[in-house]
């Protein structure tokens, strides 16, 4: 294996390491935080949706997120898969 590959691998190691999707931030979640309080922890959302007042937002992918759902701008309740 090259260097080069070698450096390459190494990163993305790393890179997927330093998810903020993980099992430590979820239990930094709480009923009532702001949507700002939750994006400071996690980053942007993957995706959002939502009608009425009520919205949820996703982090992460199938296999390993954190699903967020708010009422008007404040944490209702909170679901997370694959967390380490």
């Amino acid at each position: 294996m090259s260097l080069r590959a070698f450096a390459l691998l190494g990163c993305c190691v790393l890179l997927a390491a330093c998810s903020k999707v993980n099992q430590d931030n979820y239990s930094k979640l709480k009923p009532g935080m702001g949507k700002a309080e939750v994006e400071s922890l996690l980053g942007g959302p993957n995706e959002c949706a939502g009608a009425l007042g009520m919205s949820s937002c996703t982090w992460g992918d199938e296999q390993r997120f954190i699903s967020v759902q708010y009422a008007g701008d404040k944490v209702l309740m909170f679901s997370g898969k694959g967390l380490q």
